[in-house]
């Protein structure tokens, strides 16, 4: 097997790709916004500061400051993974409705309010609905992003553009876990409200850059503004609009939308229920999206500070940045080897070590009595689960939810399969105080938790094995041919594109209907049912004609 560790514009690719990586990494620093707050509600919970403000008379004995209870930090934690799935189900009638720029810029401006919110709250209620509409703006967010990057980037980079959004939920927890440690020593307020505020920024920038991007060229075609899609397009790959290469990619979004159309609506209940392919692509993603939470990721991620000092680690602040250092870096390799080396082999190889680096933390912080040695194997073994899960289930579990679906359905079943993962990012941010906590009525499982996340891991790999198809390098229309022709998800890495949307819409032109039918012979076979000879002996434009004569008189300032 040989892995290119390169990124580089294949040889028969015309134009440029790079409007389109600019615009993919800059419209992932989305994911900056979610990972800084949960980095910073992570730090800003152990922070004396914090406890005095918000305690409500709970004393924790080991030191005699003021704590939230159990229920009230874990209230605070998990209610912004209840606003995010709720953001996540209204991301799909909005990014249809309104584009996916559009909605992009609505969901920045709520996750501003919410910041609001939490920056001057003197008590838990405001601070709770502060959170709230911060996760109602990152749900629209986590939906909105991949959607907006797999739409619009080169099929033979698509793949680590999306993971550029991990890579920046990545930054913004390390950017919260230096911000914590400068200001966790501040007397009063200003401790936490320094890192509350520092969103505004992250927050701005975002906006500003939405302002002046392209909307995709395929939710254009699916809204059928054809002349607004070829310019949107040209912009992205830097061709002229009358370029043979831009308006042979056109036609083929063009044509394999209105093949999609022909083979029924697009309503919530298709999704569902419209055809097994598409049942079996939203299970893919569904499980992919909850599996990723039942890894443990966020456990550490929002617990971390708070985990370390109760099992007695001396520095957790700074264990906390090292696990965060080791976040970012980890990243990089999953985003260069999601395309070499395949989402179905990356997801499998990160299970399995997550599995076993589990086991370890697991095993270790139950033995007694070793207590030194212990703390340093559980702090090493959490950075090699961190590396793991950062290098493939991270990222990649965003790439495949983003490209798996049909255009006519993308919206909606992304929203529901990025619902189900924040719906257990709230079971989980919601329980874990319950599970790992001392106390009346708390299961004290402490480290023990580890063996959970690693059964977990376990049934992760044998679910991508069954379910997952590989999707790298092919287009977002050739994954509809994929999922048509292959019936097996391990026989997906031996699949080679056949279909062309275009050949088979022009083939079929003045038809009442299209049908396929598999033969030993050849792949596809194309059947004309019900036509008329003044119907057959209608000529067409061509797709260029039709596209040029278009655009006559388009305003090229767009």
């Amino acid at each position: 097997m040989r892995i290119s560790l390169k990124w580089h514009k294949p040889d028969n690719v015309a134009g440029s790709s790079a409007p389109a990586i600019m615009v993919g990494c800059f419209v992932a620093t989305g994911g900056l916004l979610f990972g800084y707050d949960t980095g910073t509600i992570s730090g800003i919970l152990a922070m004396k500061a914090f406890r005095k403000q918000f305690s409500t008379g709970y004393i924790d004995p080991k030191d005699n400051l003021g704590q939230l209870t159990p229920a009230e930090s874990a209230l605070v934690v998990a209610i912004l993974s209840a606003g995010t799935f709720f953001g996540a189900l209204l991301a799909a009638p909005s990014g249809d409705g309104l584009g996916r720029r559009m909605s992009l810029i609505i969901a920045v401006a709520i996750f501003a309010l919410g910041i609001l919110l939490q920056t001057i709250a003197m008590g838990l209620p405001v601070l709770v609905a502060g959170r709230f509409f911060a996760g109602l703006g990152v749900g629209f967010i986590s939906v909105l992003v991949p959607l907006y990057q797999s739409e619009m980037a080169p099929k033979w980079i698509r793949g680590t553009l999306v993971c550029a959004y991990q890579f920046a939920i990545t930054i913004g927890l390390l950017l919260a876990a230096m911000v914590n440690i400068l200001t966790e020593g501040i007397d009063g307020a200003n401790a936490f409200r320094i890192p509350l505020a520092l969103q505004f920024l992250w927050a701005g920038i975002l906006l500003l850059g939405l302002m002046l991007l392209p909307e995709t060229p395929r939710y254009l075609i699916k809204r059928g503004l054809h002349n607004a899609a070829a310019l949107s397009l040209s912009r992205l790959r830097r061709l002229d609009i009358t370029h043979p290469a831009l308006i042979e990619e056109l036609a083929e979004i063009e044509a394999n939308h209105e093949y999609e159309l022909s083979l029924g609506t697009a309503s919530y209940r298709d999704v569902f229920l419209g055809s097994p392919h598409l049942g079996r692509r939203l299970l893919t993603g569904c499980g992919l999206q909850m599996l990723q939470q039942l890894s443990g990721c966020n456990f550490v991620f929002y617990y971390g500070t708070t985990f370390f000092t109760t099992i007695g680690i001396p520095s957790p602040f700074v264990i906390s940045l090292i696990t965060n250092v080791v976040n970012v870096a980890s990243t990089i390799p999953g985003m260069i080897l999601v395309e070499s080396l395949g989402r179905r082999r990356l997801l499998m190889f990160g299970a399995g070590g997550m599995c076993i680096t589990q086991l370890v933390v697991g095993t270790v912080g139950s033995i007694e009595n070793i207590k030194t040695s212990a703390n340093i194997i559980l702090i090493v073994f959490v950075c090699f689960y961190i590396f793991f899960f950062a290098s493939s289930w991270g990222p990649v579990v965003w790439v495949v939810t983003s490209e798996i679906y049909p255009l006519k359905v993308r919206a909606k079943s992304m929203s529901i399969s990025v619902a189900s993962n924040w719906i257990l990012n709230f079971a989980i941010a919601y329980g874990t105080p319950y599970l790992v906590n001392t106390g009346h009525n708390l299961a004290n499982l402490q480290t023990k938790i580890f063996f959970l996340w690693a059964f977990f891991c376990f049934l992760s790999m044998i679910f991508v094995w069954a379910m997952v198809f590989e999707t790298s390098k092919i287009s977002l229309e050739q994954i509809d041919e994929l999922y048509e022709r292959v019936d097996k998800a391990w026989h997906s890495r031996n699949f080679q594109p056949s279909w062309s949307f275009q050949e088979m819409r022009d083939e079929g032109a003045g038809a009442s209907g299209i049908q396929l039918e598999a033969s030993a012979e050849q792949d596809l076979a194309r059947q004309r049912t019900g036509t008329s000879a003044s119907a057959t002996s209608t000529v067409s434009m061509s797709d260029e004609d039709k596209i040029i004569t278009q655009l006559g008189d388009v305003d090229l300032s767009y």
